[in-house]
């Protein structure tokens, strides 16, 4: 945390300046051309660390890899690398994992001293970079656990604490109270490392089932340990943590913060350090109003770890005993599609099997596509509605339930009169034009309609015979229209204009029930 100090000077010489972006850039050696490369040569810095020669040359850098290529077949070369290079890229502006200065003190000649002679440093934040790295790269399932033993070194230490507050042992207080923070701290990051190696032991299960039944017995038997140890130490750790308030905690924080060896931390902010920790340390085993405390959180992410265990032991015991599980599921799967007569058909097994549909809505059309040429763009073109349901979350609107009959009976009867009315006037007008003809007169509008609809069935009927166009009949109960060749051709007069019909002249007879009924009268 970037520090300032009542005055608001920044302290701790700027080293912790650098902002979140700054310091995700440090790992960009991480995504060079050659990061394997790279890391070697970290690697070899470190080992020149760890002899307390923390100001390495490019020469000695390239010593270095030739001792870690005795004992690593894949250390690169260092004639095959430009050393130079690559430290100074390290040392850049942009990643500042070292840091370099020019060391006038290895010229030993003019020449020498008209080269450059850098030499390069980790930095404090780099290199706690490359051991993040280190730690990703070594990082092994087989590490997982949880730390079942430490709890009686966890009760003995807060009663060791009591004890040395009350007997104003400041030494002994910072000792026994940074061991707690430390152990504590450790537990915590075991416990969610375990946690999230069984949530992958879970997921790779049906790859292989093989390694999860060898284990299943060891992991059931080691979080069963853990949770009855916790269990048995929860109430006599709060105890342990009462006995230490009980000591005083302001007296046993000023006492650790005085004896802190951190020089560039302010007593108050030591102190203030102190009270975070010894708050997190109480956390743990004492609860915070209705919340739960840490140990009873982690014992209740156990218990679920087990019954989590249990149930894929379960799934996995059953699908070995039924010969079905995922992987077969798949390879079934897979040999129907390959089996499949077409593409289109294995498209759709494939699609059922896994609830596949397409971009609904992207399947939308308009209501009416002739007003929408087809060479119209789509941005262009005018947009579909698309229901709320479908827009909100993703389902076509359902249809509804099926709605009351209406019966409407006075609708109905209404327009069966009024059916029954246009239908005598039809029937009168065809009957006047039965017995008065449909030349030599004019012909009033229901008598107009009645020939126009016999004259376009008989236009409909004509039939082409030999190249010509031969006669047409319409009928209806009353009367038969039928249209006969005529050279000079008829005319029609109506109250709206005259109808003329060249080539053709109207024949009009009963038809039917009508001819047979006159026929009786007559």
């Amino acid at each position: 945390m970037f520090q300032r100090d009542d005055s608001g000077v920044a302290e701790s010489f700027d080293l912790d300046s650098l902002t979140v972006s700054d310091r995700l850039r440090l790992f960009n050696f991480t995504q060079r051309d050659e990061p394997v490369a790279y890391l070697w040569v970290l690697r070899a810095m470190n080992v020149l660390r760890a002899v307390h020669q923390p100001q390495v040359h490019p020469d000695d850098v390239a010593n270095a890899l030739k001792e870690l290529a005795t004992a690593h077949d894949e250390v690169p070369s260092a004639a095959d690398l430009n050393l130079r290079a690559m430290l100074d890229n390290l040392s850049s502006d942009t990643e500042q994992v070292l840091y370099r200065v020019e060391d006038p003190l290895r010229c030993g000649n003019l020449a020498a001293y008209r080269n450059r002679q850098s030499v390069y440093q980790f930095t404090e934040i780099g290199y706690r970079v490359y051991c993040a790295v280190e730690e990703v790269i070594g990082s092994r399932v087989q590490d997982a656990n949880l730390s079942r033993l430490v709890f009686a070194d966890i009760l003995a230490d807060f009663k060791a604490l009591a004890t040395a507050n009350r007997e104003g042992d400041r030494d002994e207080v910072y000792r026994k109270l940074a061991r707690l923070d430390s152990v504590l701290e450790d537990m915590t990051q075991r416990a969610a490392r375990f946690y999230l190696t069984l949530n992958d032991v879970a997921r790779t299960t049906d790859v292989s089932p093989e390694t999860f039944l060898r284990y299943k017995h060891a992991l059931l038997a080691h979080m069963s340990e853990f949770t009855a140890e916790l269990e048995r130490y929860a109430p006599r750790l709060a105890e342990a943590v009462y006995e230490v308030e009980d000591s005083g905690v302001e007296t046993l924080l000023e006492r650790a913060a005085a004896v802190d060896e951190r020089p560039m931390m302010r007593p108050a902010a030591r102190l203030e350090d102190w009270r975070r920790r010894w708050m997190g340390l109480r956390q743990w085993f004492l609860a915070e109003g209705t919340g739960e405390t840490r140990a009873a959180q982690l014992q209740g992410a156990t218990r679920s770890a087990i019954s989590g265990v249990i149930a894929l032991l379960r799934q996995v015991t059953e699908s070995r005993r039924g010969g079905v599980s995922r992987t077969t599921q798949l390879r079934h799967l897979a040999a129907w599609a390959a089996g499949a007569p077409d593409e289109q058909a294995a498209n759709a097994l494939v699609s059922a099997a896994f609830d596949l549909r397409s971009v609904r809505h992207l399947s939308g059309a308009h209501d009416d596509d002739d007003q929408i040429s087809p060479r119209t763009t789509w941005w262009d073109a005018p947009g579909v509605e698309v229901s709320i349901s479908l827009f909100r979350h993703g389902k076509r609107p359902a249809p509804g339930g099926p709605q009351p009959v209406r019966t409407l009976r006075g609708a109905h009867a209404r327009l069966r009169e009024q059916q029954l009315a246009d239908r005598a006037a039809d029937r009168e007008a065809a009957t006047d034009l039965l017995d008065l003809g449909a030349h030599d007169r004019v012909l009033n509008a229901a008598e107009t309609r009645a020939v126009l609809k016999l004259l376009t069935r008989a236009l409909q009927a004509r039939t082409v015979v030999a190249g010509r166009l031969r006669s047409g009949t319409g009928s209806s109960d009353v009367l038969t229209l039928r249209l006969v060749p005529d050279e000079r051709g008829s005319r029609l007069r109506t109250e709206t204009g005259t109808l003329h019909l060249p080539g053709f002249a109207l024949e009009i007879k009963p038809h039917g029930a009508m001819r047979r009924r006159r026929t009786e009268t007559s």
